[in-house]
């Protein structure tokens, strides 16, 4: 492993990187590591006005915004038609191509089962389905060269995980907080627009960055801020006293099919955990 970390994170739908993994993919490249978002749907289904190309032209375009804002280098949207993305061997490839090619040392992905977005158990499934198939097989999609070692997985807990799943790395988004709402804001076919007609609540979106900040910090409250079940990890990386003041973070867990780093490796894939210790 070199001293600059590949990490690619790999969801259904553009906006889903930045809303579950934001904090974290900020709190890499500001440290100078290399960041890659992947989506495996272009996101057509995602308006309720705008349609085909067009919305999917759009949604590209905010994609790109977003990663600008982040620092993330690269920001890929493949032509899978949102809802209809299934875990085939053809998809399987690409993604063992996309992990390879990026040297990816983390790999940040959805869980595979449970409720939720039926895209969302895809790509967690898809995902899990390439684990060992990246490093070591170089006969395997020959032609992106095999990594000499797996990277590690890691799983985001999407809207519908948040109550099964078990936090063993929470990431203090504090300090990230505000590229992370910029990202979100960068996707405003989603967030001003797709999401608050589903839920009702168009007519509050507001007009001054201000405002939508604090639009952002309520109606996605849960998707930003500390809650009980991320207390033991993060009193243990940043310390009783430092975890207790934390208000923004992003969870995730290592993947059961995962390699599991000791903690020497620890202190180098996240240096964001130990870095308020020094």
């Amino acid at each position: 492993m070199s001293n600059i970390l590949n990490v690619i994170v790999i969801a259904a739908h553009p906006d889903e990187p930045e809303i579950y993994a934001g904090a974290i993919s900020a709190a890499y490249a500001e440290r100078g590591h290399r960041v890659k978002f992947l989506t495996l749907t272009d996101g057509c289904c995602g308006h309720y006005e705008m349609s085909g190309q067009q919305l999917v032209d759009r949604r590209k375009q905010e994609a790109q915004e977003a990663a600008r804002r982040l620092g993330v280098l690269e920001y890929v949207v493949l032509p899978i038609p949102d809802g209809e993305l299934m875990p085939s061997i053809e998809i399987r490839k690409e993604v063992i191509r996309q992990i390879r090619g990026w040297e990816a040392d983390i790999v940040i992905t959805f869980h595979a089962d449970g409720p939720g977005h039926a895209d969302n158990r895809s790509v967690g499934k898809i995902v899990r389905d390439t684990a060992d198939f990246v490093a070591n097989v170089p006969n395997a999609v020959p032609e992106v060269p095999s990594l000499r070692k797996s990277p590690i997985f890691l799983l985001m807990p999407d809207y519908a995980a948040r109550a099964s799943y078990k936090p063993d790395i929470v990431i203090d988004a504090g300090e990230v907080i505000e590229k992370k709402l910029l990202a979100c804001d960068a996707h405003a076919s989603q967030f001003y627009e797709f999401a608050p007609w589903q839920g009702g609540f168009l007519n509050a979106v507001s007009n001054t960055w201000k405002e939508k900040r604090n639009f952002i910090l309520k109606y996605w409250n849960r998707f930003l801020s500390v809650s009980d079940e991320m207390g033991p990890a993060l009193s243990k990386y940043y310390g009783q006293d430092a975890a207790a003041s934390v208000k923004y973070a992003e969870p995730f867990e290592i993947a059961n099919y995962s390699r599991r780093p000791d903690e020497a490796e620890m202190k180098v894939l996240f240096p964001m955990l130990t870095d308020i210790q020094k």
